[in-house]
This record gives structure tokens, C-alpha cells and sequence, in this order.
């Protein structure tokens, strides 16, 4: 399975969070699966980083990097075709950076690894 970590998912993976499910650790740690982290993610982590919403230990620039690689987890950049992909969606979701995750997913045919509810409401593959 090709997964794409929900921006709280991959948080959560890197503290070891209890509010990870077990079936989501598990699919992580399947070494059958390919894992990526989206540029819309670091993003997401930069912007709450910033506006003092979300400390971390090092800044982004260097945190993000760091725990993807010592994860084994791939980098995935927004393209222009996902952007492209945004009108088709359905509007459940007012979160901008959870919308372009469901657009790349779609565009890459990836699952998302997500706690998120209102994800599934969309036409794409989720799993918690």
C-alpha cells in the first residue's frame, strides 16, 4: 500500500503519541507499504510553528528533514496537477491543507493515514 501521513499522523509517529491507533503504527510499520510525508504538510508545520502554535525541538527546516529520513519516510511535492485537482472536490473540509492532501492522494493513488473524520467523506482511500 502507497500511504500518505496526515500531518497529525506523522507528529504523532515522531512522538510516539498514544493518539495513534494501533491499526495505523501497524500499517506504518508494514514494510510492505511505501510512506510519504507532503510538501503541504511541511507547510502546514511551518505555518503553526511560526505563529507559535506548535513547538518543536528544532525548526522545521531542520526537524522536518530529520525525523522524515530517520523514518524511512519519502518526501512527496505538490505538483500542479494536484492543485488542479481542488475544483473537483466536494467541500466537507474547510481546512485548506487537508483538501490539497486529499488531492494529491486522489492524483497519486494514495491512501491517507488519518484519525480525521470528514476524509472519508471524500472519494479517496483512508485508513486509521
Amino acid at each position: 500500500m502507497k500511504l500518505l501521513l496526515d500531518t497529525c499522523t506523522f507528529l504523532w509517529l515522531i512522538v510516539g503519541s498514544e493518539a495513534l491507533s494501533q491499526n495505523a503504527l501497524d500499517t506504518f510499520r508494514d514494510p510492505g507499504n511505501e510512506v510519504f510525508f507532503s510538501a503541504v504538510s511541511a507547510w502546514e508545520i511551518n505555518v503553526k510553528y511560526k505563529l507559535g502554535k506548535l513547538p518543536l525541538p528544532a525548526s522545521p527546516d531542520k526537524f522536518i528533514p530529520q525525523e522524515r529520513e530517520s523514518h524511512f519516510i519519502s518526501s512527496l511535492a505538490l505538483t500542479e496537477r494536484d492543485t488542479l485537482h481542488l475544483h473537483k472536490l466536494p467541500t466537507p473540509h474547510n481546512d485548506p491543507f487537508d483538501r490539497m492532501l486529499v488531492c494529491q492522494a486522489i492524483e497519486h493513488a494514495l491512501t491517507i493515514l488519518t484519525p480525521d473524520p470528514l476524509i472519508s467523506q471524500y472519494p479517496v482511500r483512508s485508513y486509521w
